[in-house]
């Protein structure tokens, strides 16, 4: 009898401690494909009479995305803390690394494998005028790497959850200054002809302005209430405007997209293949450079992480300034969200498998 209560409690703290991703992450995937439906059929019913949603801009920033993208980027923001940065000195090669994936590999692979696709081997099925804006998307996932997800990839993989968050917060701030050069630069070689005013205030409006909000949040919660009550009360209650956004800002997309994805039913398949083996050669580069740099696993788990998975928000939303809701473009930035979920749980599973 006394055996009992000692295996109850040890399977209790198993349970307790098994690692889980939240309900709404875990089912992304499925969230996405209903989106799609759902997008095509209101695209089918609603005719032109969606497209007054285009007309609503102020600056060249259409007024429902910017509202959308902000309620799914501010929530994330919040949990940057800048003061993580003084402990960058302490495993600089785990930070330096993740700096050379994303900012000078990661972005030029991306449009590498996009033109090989998209202008070579589906020359046959993807008209080569619209060749250049599928490129276009892929570029602007790839210029953007993970600020948000990578905390939950990070976790599941036992990453070092502080480490992490100093990753995250220098990716956060090199955006603010190499996103608009890398972007501009790439869609430059492909032909791409994009005002670069209009990219530098997608920037501003879809980085700068929730970065500050959040920080400025984040440091008046924490001094105020505790970063506990942040995490455990604030977030949470700010988790579903988030999710909903996301997912409203999905249905308008497929209801844009809804007569291409109709004539061309195999076109979100035939985009999700570079994007797959985009996030398997990041990861993979960055695992063995991590190793070969005999970086401790805590660090180079969540640096493959961050390299091979994208911060989709910004790259969705960028998207819809430069070319449309129903540009190819946008379309190839969600189906980036469709197919990350379950190639970066596969990720988390084969890191988890060869942890060292």
């Amino acid at each position: 009898m006394g055996l009992k209560p000692i295996l109850t409690s040890a399977v209790i703290r198993i349970l307790y401690n098994m690692k889980k991703i939240a309900f709404f992450e875990k089912y992304l995937t499925l969230w996405v494909a209903a989106c799609i439906g759902l997008g095509v059929i209101i695209g089918h019913f609603a005719g032109n009479g969606i497209t007054i949603l285009t007309e609503m801009e102020l600056f060249n920033v259409n007024i429902p995305v910017a509202i959308l993208i902000w309620l799914m980027i501010y929530p994330m923001m919040l949990q940057i803390d800048f003061s993580s940065l003084k402990r960058v000195g302490k495993e600089p090669k785990g930070l330096i690394l993740t700096v050379v994936i994303n900012w000078l590999i990661k972005p030029f692979t991306m449009s590498f494998f996009a033109w090989l696709f998209f202008t070579k081997i589906y020359s046959a099925f993807i008209d080569p005028s619209l060749a250049g804006e599928y490129i276009a998307g892929a570029i602007l996932l790839g210029a953007a790497p993970c600020t948000a997800m990578v905390f939950v990839w990070s976790y599941l993989s036992d990453g070092d959850p502080n480490y992490t968050l100093v990753q995250v917060s220098v990716n956060d701030l090199i955006i603010l200054i190499a996103f608009v050069p890398i972007v501009g630069l790439l869609l430059g070689i492909t032909d791409v002809k994009i005002p670069y005013e209009t990219l530098l205030t997608s920037v501003v409006v879809f980085v700068v302005i929730p970065l500050l909000a959040g920080y400025i949040t984040n440091r008046s919660v924490v001094k105020a209430k505790g970063e506990e009550w942040l995490k455990k009360n604030l977030l949470p209650k700010l988790r579903p405007f988030s999710i909903v956004a996301l997912l409203v800002t999905l249905v308008l997309l497929f209801a844009f997209q809804g007569e291409i994805i109709t004539d061309n039913p195999l076109i979100i398949l035939l985009v999700a293949v570079p994007l797959i083996i985009q996030t398997y050669f990041i990861f993979f580069i960055t695992w063995i450079g991590g190793k070969k740099l005999k970086l401790p696993y805590s660090t180079c788990a969540p640096a493959a992480m961050i390299g091979a998975s994208n911060f989709f928000e910004l790259a969705v939303a960028v998207a819809i300034v430069l070319f449309g809701y129903d540009s190819p473009a946008a379309l190839v930035t969600v189906v980036g969200v469709l197919v990350e979920v379950p190639v970066m749980l596969s990720l988390v599973a084969f890191a988890n498998r060869r942890k060292y």
